[in-house]
């Protein structure tokens, strides 16, 4: 993948997408592919993706283990109109809101719309993001040099510093579902 300049760094679209209960497919590796491209329609466009990262549940270590990753959009949709696209799939993927933290088939987060900072909704950046390893990690790997709109800190710098998800890593390429390149 070509590494974007800092002005298309600047104006990155990041979504998180997570999951820990393979529903109605055969694991969360295969849901989330399939969360990916459900993500591209004609009002969103994934133009980057992380590998797959696995992480123990949090909070709740005995809980089934999550992966995780991070796309890069494109969209002309407004945050709070793209947060009701993800929560769109988030249901035709079965998700069901109950407890904060609870096993889920599909999470989708809204991390960063450009630089905007913004008390939402949606919140922008997401408030929690920027202390989570299995986001940072997946976007450190994406863009490195991406700053956070708040902080001004780079993704790989928190990704190192992280204090939610220590355990998170990256799976080998060829046990995420994708090819190799």
């Amino acid at each position: 993948m070509e590494i974007p300049d800092q002005m298309a760094r600047d104006a990155a679209v990041v979504i998180a997408l997570g999951s820990n209960m393979a529903g109605e497919f055969g694991s969360s590796d295969e849901m989330l592919e399939r969360a990916i491209l459900a993500l591209n329609n004609n009002d969103i466009t994934v133009t980057g993706r992380s590998c797959l990262w696995r992480s123990d549940a949090w909070p709740d270590p005995n809980g089934p283990e999550y992966r995780n990753a991070v796309v890069l959009v494109e969209t002309k949709l407004t945050p709070a109109s793209l947060m009701a696209a993800l929560h769109a799939i988030e249901r035709a993927f079965g998700r069901e809101r109950g407890r904060p933290n609870a096993p889920r088939t599909l999470d989708l987060d809204l991390i960063a719309y450009g630089r905007r900072v913004e008390a939402g909704p949606p919140v922008l950046p997401h408030p929690r993001a920027a202390e989570r390893r299995f986001v940072m990690g997946p976007l450190s790997e994406l863009l490195p040099d991406w700053r956070h709109p708040v902080s001004g800190e780079r993704a790989e710098a928190l990704a190192e510093r992280s204090v939610v998800g220590r355990d998170a890593v990256p799976l080998p390429r060829e046990s995420d579902g994708r090819a190799q390149a």
